[in-house]
């Protein structure tokens, strides 16, 4: 989508709000996926609720994209803008064992900031990509480690009071990949608490954790992580090894030959291309083993 009335323009500026016409979002994830549209970047959190009435007001469709790694987008000219909050370097500050963090901040770059001040407990969440905000909201975890058992407070921009908010970690349902935020919350900030570990044995952890991913998953490959959530009990990714589908592929949307919970774009794969190869799998486990297997990566259709 476009905005080409001038005087939304003019007013995004005033709000310190750059607008970048015709964004190929393919660039922007982890999946080289994704069609073109007007983005928006947000640089005054205190400007979000304004912005978000003035789309409103508008007729202006929006979606938020954080650090892309997590989604799988639609092809084409997209009927929304895109959001985004510039990356902040560092964007986080330590008092004592507590950690302030960006939600822009990487999420990788956050872990060994952390590290060096001696606070450690997420040596898992190393190799995970993507920005912390994306990791809040989709309760990122490896290894053992799951980013919501550290929140004690988000802030963020709440659609449902179209205001800037403050949430306590108490009031935040954290499961399994799944959170209680509002697919349209923006989050803007988090506070973490995290134990106090010397910086060796941080280091000596997330030598291990960096070991097997690279024994396990894609690294050098586009993909978004995981595909699809383990059932309760499960694992998705030995499900669909079983059937002998690491390799099979839908135009260049193949299944990883290294790890079967990965779908890679190996070479010019579209949304469609992704999402066929999506339901072929999710049948074939469903006639298999009786069981429907729930997507993980999220995906933004028409």
């Amino acid at each position: 989508m476009r905005i080409s009335d001038n005087p939304v323009a003019t007013k995004l500026k005033e709000l310190e709000v750059e607008l970048r016409p015709g964004v190929a979002l393919s660039a922007h994830t982890s999946l080289g996926i994704g069609g073109t549209t007007d983005e928006l970047l947000l640089r005054r959190y205190d400007s979000i609720p304004e912005v978000m009435r003035l789309l409103a007001s508008q007729g202006i469709p929006h979606r938020f994209l954080g650090g892309g790694t997590n989604v799988l987008i639609t092809d084409g000219e997209l009927p929304w803008v895109t959001l985004h909050l510039p990356s902040t370097k560092p964007g986080m500050s330590i008092e004592g064992n507590i950690a302030h963090v960006d939600a822009s901040a990487e999420l990788g770059g956050m872990v060994t900031f952390c590290a060096k001040h001696d606070l450690g407990g997420m040596e898992g969440l190393i190799g995970v990509p993507g920005s912390v905000g994306g990791a809040l909201r989709m309760n990122a975890g490896a290894y053992g480690t799951q980013i919501g058992s550290y929140v004690r407070e988000v802030e963020l921009y709440r659609a449902l009071s179209g205001e800037l908010e403050t949430l306590r970690g108490n009031d935040i349902r954290f499961d399994y990949r799944h959170t209680s935020f509002a697919p349209d919350d923006v989050m803007l900030r988090v506070k973490l608490e995290l134990p106090s570990k010397p910086f060796k044995d941080i280091v000596a952890g997330i030598k291990v954790c960096n070991e097997k991913r690279r024994a396990s998953q894609p690294l050098g490959q586009k993909s978004a992580g995981c595909i699809f959530k383990n059932p309760p009990g499960g694992s998705a990714g030995r499900m669909i090894d079983e059937l002998g589908l690491k390799g099979h592929r839908m135009g260049d949307a193949m299944v990883s030959d290294r790890h079967a919970n990965f779908f890679v774009n190996a070479g010019a794969a579209s949304c469609a291309d992704m999402l066929k190869l999506i339901a072929d799998v999710r049948e074939r486990v469903r006639l298999a083993h009786g069981i429907e297997l729930e997507n993980e990566v999220i995906v933004w259709q028409n």
